[in-house]
């Protein structure tokens, strides 16, 4: 039976390969848009990444939401390191999606980032929420106090998920509307429809490979940990 080791590194390559597989197609397979409609129609094809790791990243906070509430009601472990593992990948996608959208803003919009668009800023400080998270993972001692305390915070960076999410339908200034996952219904092209379901699987594949192996590092990391407390009580007796 495989390790949980070698099933994290398996999946993070298989998704590691599609990513790349996604860029390629849609940088030369994926048909061109409506110039018409697009100030600089080459650009839109950062968005088979900026998309994918915009999906990525919710799943991490919903990651994040489900190990706060299971470490608030029940004190379990596998509820910490989901709160860990849903802030390390909220940060990691969330950096990606912050990166990749100013890059197509500045060719799109002729500015990088639009301060007055609610979407772009609640995103902002959901990434800044996940930054926070992961700096005072490692600044501060580890204890009950401490997970109470980020766990609460990561409860408060979830209630920017819905928000984030139809942000564009409530007050929609510069960003482009929510995705659908229906080539009908959104009125895509099916190539380019064809090429965000390769890139939202193949994001969806890397998650789970660095959940996997995030998680086996955290596993890891407690058992040191420990063996290290139980190593000091030794010689103090």
């Amino acid at each position: 039976m495989p390790s949980q080791r070698d099933v994290g590194f398996t999946l993070t390559f298989l998704g590691i390969i599609g990513a790349v597989a996604t860029l390629i197609l849609g940088l030369y397979w994926a048909p061109l848009v409506d110039p018409g409609s697009w100030n600089a129609p080459e650009a839109y094809r950062i968005l088979y990444w900026h998309v994918p790791f915009a999906w990525s990243s919710f799943l991490a906070f919903s990651m994040l939401f489900v190990g706060a509430i299971s470490w608030y009601r029940n004190r379990t472990d596998w509820g910490w390191r989901w709160v860990s593992t849903g802030s390390d990948l909220g940060l990691l996608f969330g950096l990606g999606v912050v990166t990749s959208g100013p890059i197509w803003g500045s060719a799109e919009w002729g500015v990088p980032w639009d301060w007055g668009d609610l979407r772009l800023n609640t995103f902002a400080l959901l990434t800044a929420v996940a930054f926070f998270l992961v700096l005072s993972k490692k600044s501060q001692p580890d204890g009950q106090d401490t997970r109470d305390t980020l766990a609460a915070i990561g409860l408060f960076g979830f209630a920017l998920v819905p928000i984030t999410a139809v942000a564009t339908t409530w007050y929609q200034e510069r960003h482009p509307g929510v995705v659908i996952v229906n080539s009908e219904e959104s009125g895509l092209d099916p190539q380019i429809f064809s090429v965000l379901v390769i890139g939202f699987v193949s994001f969806l594949i890397l998650f789970v490979g660095l959940a996997i192996l995030t998680d086996l590092v955290q596993r890891m990391e407690s058992k040191l940990e420990q063996r290290l407390r139980e190593i000091d009580e030794e010689v103090a007796n």
